[in-house]
Parts: structure tokens; C-alpha cells; sequence
């Protein structure tokens, strides 16, 4: 192994937090328990310090119980990143697993870290004795892949800013945690590019943000106000009327809400129709139309037209219907 790296006999804190972990996947014999509890190791490797090397075997499978490793390979004298863990995950050599090769790739650590670990040579024995670790370590394997042959068809066939989005959806809380640079090995981009994905990422999202802030001051307007019970309402008069412009109003209602105006305040009208024909004293003294005009449409055509794109039937058929 590469440098001196000082194991120490785990603690029970430590024995208890893997076991709990491993059965959630399945339940652990108090046999396997013992064996976690005999040789079961703990050690504490320093940000920037490997863990194994290229071309050495890896003795041990790792757990991390706080921090962060990088695995990597070197390509004329280029460093790239082929993964990213950090805690609650397993970690050893993926070309020298369980110590059957030399490793093709090393291990470093990106954060100080805390690890526990197992020598290959007892979880091999382990692997034959105890049916459960064998079912627990072929779900954790089968995740591990999947998630591998996932990233790798992005990163050979996406994009930078589909890789970017692959990232952030996948590792929450990577970005701001790790290093740029080590973020732009792992998916393939120039450090400029990256910065300038996520520059154009944080705007849109402030965007939207703003958006989603303008729709509630839009919806709590209406709700309250009912403006759209005016017949003469425009989108110039409604965007006064929450101290909003006009071209802003537009960009909330076509491209946040994706309705264009006249159909965000017809939906509005239909929805008021809709909850007045609940209420028997309302239908008995008041005909559709006079709802209709009531709820700001100007014509029985525009009423009807606008009921049967929105709702999928003309008005009659919905009442008749139950006002389902």
C-alpha cells in the first residue's frame, strides 16, 4: 500500500453503523455479526493522501464513513477521474477486486476521511460462510454498475451541459462540496467550461425562482381580487394591477405557467362556473349563460368555445354529468 496508513481495531459505534446500513438490504446472522465485530478496521487518511496505488494490489474493501475518495487513472501524464464517493459507500480497487489483480487505478482522498475496512482475505472467506454478505454485496455491485454504465453513456455521449445536469441530479450536494477541478476531470469538460455551465445553471435557476415568485403574487391576486370576472380585463390592466410590466406578466403565463392569457384567465372563469354549479341554490335560480356572463365572458360562443377546449365538453354535457 502506498505510504503508511494506520489501522486501528474499529469501535462498536463503528461496527454498528455498517451493519445497519448492509441490513437494510438484508437481515444479518448474528454469526456474520461476530466476524464484523473480529475484524472489522478503522483508519483516518488526510485530504490529498492515497489510499492505494496504481500497479499495487488493494488488500482491502473500504467504507466510508466520512469524507470523500477519488478514484483515477493516468493517461499520458493526464490525471482523469473515473469516480466520485463519499459517505455511506463502499470503496476498493474495480480492476483488482477483492485482491485478485494489481489495481489499473488509485484511490485519493479528496477530504480528510474516516474508512473502515475488511482484508479481501477475510470477506473472501466470509463470501463462502455466510450466504447473506454474498446477497448484500450483489445488490451493492448491481447498483454500482448500473450507476456506471448511467454516467458513462452520458459522459461519451451527452453534451457539457447534459453531463453538468447528469451531475447535479445524481450527486446533490457535489458541486458546492468538491473541488471545480476535480468535477471537470470527472465529467470530461475544461474547468472554464464547467464554471460557465454553472454560471448559466445559478441564472436560471434565480430566474425561475423569480418566476415561481411572481405566479404566487399572480394566483393570490386572483384568488382574492377575482379579476377575471372583468370582461374588459387585458393583460396590460392585470399586470398593473400586481404592480408587474407587461412583458414580464407574459414571460410568468407562456413560458412558466405555459398558458397564454386569455386561457389563464378563462381556466379561472371556468373554475368559478364549476365550483357556482356545486351549490343546488345556485343552479336553480341562475342559467349557465348568466353564470357565464357573471364570470366575465362576454358571449354565450366565447363561454361554450372556451369550456369545451379547457374542459373537454361543452357545459350542458358537464352538467348534466353531475359537475364531475
Amino acid at each position: 500500500m502506498s505510504g503508511y496508513l494506520e489501522y486501528n481495531h474499529s469501535n462498536e459505534e463503528d461496527i454498528n453503523c455498517i451493519l445497519a446500513i448492509m441490513s437494510v438490504v438484508y437481515p444479518i446472522s448474528n454469526e456474520l455479526v461476530k466476524e464484523f465485530q473480529s475484524h472489522l478496521q478503522a483508519l483516518s487518511i488526510k485530504k490529498d493522501q492515497i489510499l492505494f496505488n496504481e500497479n499495487e494490489v488493494c488488500e482491502y474493501i473500504y467504507f466510508i464513513k466520512k469524507g470523500a475518495l477519488m478514484g483515477c487513472t493516468s493517461h499520458k501524464k493526464q490525471q482523469i477521474t473515473t469516480y466520485i464517493s463519499i459517505e455511506n459507500e463502499f470503496v476498493s480497487s474495480i480492476s483488482g477486486l477483492h485482491g485478485a489483480a494489481h489495481s489499473q487505478e488509485y484511490v485519493v482522498a479528496v477530504e480528510d476521511t474516516d474508512l473502515l475496512a475488511l482484508r479481501n482475505q477475510e470477506i473472501n472467506r466470509m463470501f463462502r460462510q455466510y450466504f447473506e454478505l454474498n446477497y448484500i454485496f450483489r445488490v451493492i455491485l448491481e447498483k454500482y454498475y448500473k450507476d456506471a454504465q448511467q454516467r458513462a453513456h452520458v459522459i461519451r455521449v451527452g453534451n457539457a451541459k447534459e453531463r453538468y445536469q447528469y451531475f447535479v441530479e445524481t450527486n446533490p450536494g457535489y458541486l458546492d462540496r468538491l473541488p471545480p477541478e476535480l468535477i471537470a476531470s470527472f465529467l470530461n469538460v475544461k474547468p472554464s467550461t464547467l464554471l460557465g455551465i454553472k454560471k448559466n445553471f445559478k441564472e436560471q435557476n434565480e430566474r425561475g425562482n423569480e418566476l415561481e415568485t411572481w405566479e404566487g403574487k399572480l394566483k393570490a391576486h386572483m384568488d382574492t381580487r377575482q379579476s377575471f370576472r372583468n370582461k374588459g380585463i387585458r393583460l396590460q390592466s392585470l399586470a398593473k394591477e400586481i404592480g408587474l410590466s407587461s412583458h414580464k406578466l407574459s414571460i410568468v403565463l407562456n413560458n412558466h405557467i405555459n398558458k397564454s392569457f386569455i386561457d389563464y384567465i378563462n381556466q379561472y372563469r371556468i373554475n368559478w362556473i364549476k365550483e357556482s354549479l356545486r351549490n343546488p341554490e345556485i343552479v336553480q335560480n341562475f342559467t349557465l349563460e348568466a353564470l357565464a356572463y357573471s364570470a366575465g365572458f362576454s358571449s354565450r360562443s366565447a363561454f361554450y368555445s372556451a369550456f369545451k377546449k379547457l374542459v373537454g365538453m361543452n357545459p350542458v354535457e358537464y352538467a348534466k354529468n353531475g359537475c364531475r
